[in-house]
This record gives structure tokens, C-alpha cells and sequence, in this order.
């Protein structure tokens, strides 16, 4: 393996590592921060910038190992056919590495590739779940705060509803005292004057 594809080898063992931390079952606050370091950091922003290049001489080398993969299968398919069945062990053992190298050059950046693409992806998908979580947070915490409020403001109408129903109690009350005094105060001076009681007309 040529010191290009070791690298691209490397890249991608990186980025499968990286993946497994994300997507690791890791608590809150530890998730937090490892996304927090990996936003705010100069030191990963350079990583980062340097990651950038890197994908993009990856997709270079997926490009050459696609037309290499095309090339070695032209050539095995040409050879069958001139041969007519009768092909030499050292050259069909040569040409069979060659594919094998070819399509293993193919597969090995084309996953570097990919994965590249849902790391992106998946650094984004936990990046708004953390946020998501933080504002759930602040709104329990408002709910929370503002529950025991709602039951002062519950106990302060109730209150105020007793004293409103005891006051009307009480009109009630003095109501009918006044009418009964009333009633016998009609009675007293109808004695006295001779006349006899007419309630309604009072």
C-alpha cells in the first residue's frame, strides 16, 4: 500500500473513532462539552482546515482509483477474449492483484468519503439535539418557577372570593334584620294610631 492510501487508511480509522464518540451513549454534560471544544477551538478549527484539503486529495485519489478500477476490468475483459480460455497463471494472477488493489483503492476512499459526509451530518444532528435539550431545560425550569405563583394567585382569588361570599352573608343578614324591624315598627305604630297592618302597601 503506497504511503497515500496508508494515510487515507488512517484518515478513515479517525473518522470511525470519531463517529463511535458521537454516537456513544455519553452523558449530558460530557457530550456538551466535547461539542463545545469541538466548536469553539482554534486548535480544531486548524484540524478542521486541514481536514478540508485532506478530503479534497481523497476524492482525487477516488477519482483516479475509479478510472484505474474501469482500465484493469477493460483490460481482463480484452484478455479473456484474445485468449480464447487459455491465459498464462502469472499474468491472470497479476491482473486479478491489479483489480484487487484497484477496487480495494475504490472502496477504501470512497468510505473515507462517505463517512466524511455523515460525520457533517451527524456533529450537526447532535449539535441542535444539545440545544434542543438546553431550551427543554430553561422551560421546565420557567414551568417550574412559575407553578408556585400560579397556586399564590389560585390562593389569593379564593380568598378573596371567602371574603366576598362572608360580606354577602352578612348583607343578607342585616337585610332581613332590617325587614323584620321594619315589620315591627309598622306593627307598633299601627297599634298606636288605630290603623291595621297592610304590609304590602308599606
Amino acid at each position: 500500500m503506497t504511503i497515500y492510501y496508508l494515510l487515507t487508511f488512517l484518515l478513515l480509522a479517525a473518522e470511525m473513532v470519531t463517529f463511535c464518540v458521537l454516537v456513544s451513549p455519553l452523558p449530558f454534560y460530557v457530550r456538551k462539552r466535547v461539542l463545545t471544544l469541538l466548536t469553539t477551538s482554534t486548535f480544531v478549527s486548524r484540524i478542521a482546515y486541514g481536514l478540508k484539503i485532506s478530503f479534497i486529495f481523497v476524492g482525487i485519489l477516488f477519482a483516479d482509483a475509479l478510472q484505474r478500477m474501469y482500465r484493469i476490468t477493460v483490460e481482463a475483459e480484452s484478455a479473456k477474449s484474445t485468449s480464447s480460455g487459455a491465459i498464462d497463471a502469472r499474468s491472470e494472477s497479476n491482473l486479478h492483484a491489479r483489480k484487487f488493489y484497484s477496487q480495494r483503492n475504490v472502496y477504501l476512499t470512497g468510505f473515507c468519503l462517505f463517512l466524511s459526509l455523515v460525520l457533517i451530518r451527524t456533529f450537526q444532528i447532535m449539535r441542535d439535539l444539545i440545544q434542543t435539550q438546553e431550551e427543554c431545560g430553561q422551560l421546565k425550569k420557567k414551568a417550574n418557577g412559575k407553578q408556585p405563583e400560579d397556586n399564590k394567585e389560585v390562593a389569593d382569588l379564593k380568598k378573596k372570593l371567602a371574603e366576598r361570599e362572608s360580606e354577602y352573608a352578612i348583607l343578607k343578614k342585616q337585610a332581613g334584620q332590617n325587614a323584620k324591624e321594619y315589620d315591627r315598627l309598622a306593627t307598633e305604630y299601627n297599634k298606636v294610631s288605630g290603623q291595621t297592618s297592610d304590609k304590602r302597601r308599606d
